[in-house]
């Protein structure tokens, strides 16, 4: 009898589960094209700008360009994503995969700034923004996974973000060094329009794709539903105290340092929040979603009371790193709770509503901060951000209920589930 202890178990780690979840059939092709498709949205607004400037327009020109290119995504894309969801995938990303980057490209080389045809072809670049981000998280409600690697799914949903962010721009200046403004812009958006369509021609087990659907619905579509609304709101409440940290972080650091340390002090922000994700997230599908989201919130409103103590730029940079640790949980728990919640008819619409909601909270929090900082300077705003992050955590438990209730229904409507259920292998199994 051979004295070789047995192998250990491979440690339960995120990278190990994501690992694992990317060997899945069929999963390395469409999270990969996912990636591709996705990396215009971290950059583009800037880049907008960048090209602007580079066409000789002032600094006005180029922020009403970029303000018509957001309202673009703002109002087309839940229109987008409820066509997503009625016609199908493949229809809506091949069409978005192939106007939008025509469209930036006519931006950047056949308009010149203070043209009308430059505002009409920015807002339409935004309209046609690819969906891919409400497809992709759709999709992971759809596909045939366990709850735990649904979760593992949705963990790397929000890693991925706070990637992008930091890594996007540094991909879009890395193009600048090597030609203009104007080129890194086309080849961004030619990389996102090429994700789209390969998205879009990734196939999928039988029945991940909703069936095309002549339904029509009302404006406000899955906001019908009460948790679905109230989950919004928290989202957007929480979104806030992100848009007062993002100006008076840099008002912190000229007051305290060179302004030029802003990029740095932002950048740990970005890597607290993966590596807490990656440090935290190992335990979280042990404890109900709708439990675990106000924890998770009022974790975040402790962290970012963390600013407060912060008496140097490397203090500050240090607080957001800790502080910011339970950023990417609180978003990968809220699209758990979105694919939980919402009607299975209308993911992708749910998901961008959901999307839409961060983005008012944060332009909502940007604007308080720009108009606070002045007044009352960077540590009054660092206050208010920690009351807003508070207020937050008192709405998520005030849902709490709701979100239970909402979440339980599923669940008890489905008596055809059994043991197997954990590994999910039937193709036609959805969320």
């Amino acid at each position: 009898m051979s004295d070789t202890p047995p192998a250990a178990p491979p440690a339960d780690t995120l990278a190990t589960r994501v690992g694992a979840l990317l060997r899945r059939p069929q999963v390395p092709a469409v999270a990969g094209w996912s990636v591709v498709s996705r990396l215009p949205v971290y950059l583009m607004s800037l880049a907008t700008v960048l090209v602007v400037r580079e066409q000789g327009g002032s600094f006005a020109q180029a922020g009403l360009t970029s303000a018509l290119y957001t309202a673009g995504m703002a109002v087309g894309g839940p229109l987008v994503a409820r066509r997503l969801d009625r016609a199908g995938r493949r229809p809506v990303l091949l069409a978005t995969g192939l106007l939008y980057p025509a469209a930036l490209a006519a931006l950047a080389w056949g308009t010149r700034p203070g043209g009308w045809a430059q505002l009409v072809v920015a807002a339409l670049a935004g309209i046609a923004l690819p969906p891919a981000n409400a497809c992709m998280r759709s999709l992971w409600a759809r596909l045939p996974l366990s709850d735990t690697e649904r979760d593992t799914a949705y963990l790397w949903e929000a890693v991925l973000a706070e990637v992008l962010v930091i890594g996007a721009p540094l991909m879009l200046a890395a193009l600048m060094l090597a030609g203009s403004a104007a080129l890194a812009l086309t080849v961004v958006a030619a990389l996102g329009g090429t994700g789209a369509l390969g998205l879009a021609l990734v196939r999928l087990p039988t029945g991940t794709d909703p069936a095309p659907s002549a339904e029509r619905r009302d404006l406000l579509g899955p906001l019908r539903s009460p948790a679905m609304l109230a989950l919004t709101a928290v989202m957007a409440s929480c979104a806030v105290p992100i848009g007062l940290l993002t100006l008076a972080i840099p008002a912190f650091v000229a007051a305290h340092g060179s302004p030029g340390g802003t990029g740095a002090v932002y950048a740990c922000w970005g890597v607290g929040s993966a590596l807490g994700a990656v440090w935290l997230g190992r335990s979280q599908s042990d404890v109900p979603a709708p439990t675990r989201f106000p924890r998770l919130v009022l974790a975040y409103a402790l962290g970012t009371g963390l600013t407060l103590t912060a008496t140097s730029q490397p203090l500050l940079a240090l607080a957001l790193a800790l502080g910011g640790a339970p950023i990417a949980l609180v978003s990968a728990v809220e699209m758990t709770l979105v694919g939980a919640v919402a009607d299975g008819r209308s993911l992708a619409e749910a998901f961008t509503w959901a999307s839409l909601a961060t983005v008012l909270g944060d332009a909502v929090g940007q604007q308080a901060g720009g108009l606070l900082v002045e007044p009352i300077g960077a540590r009054g705003v660092f206050a208010v951000a920690f009351g807003a992050a508070l207020a937050a955590a008192v709405l998520a438990f005030a849902c709490r209920p709701l979100l239970t209730r909402a979440t339980a229904a599923p669940a008890a409507i489905d008596t055809t589930s059994d043991a197997t259920a954990a590994t999910v292998t039937e193709p036609e199994r959805t969320a």
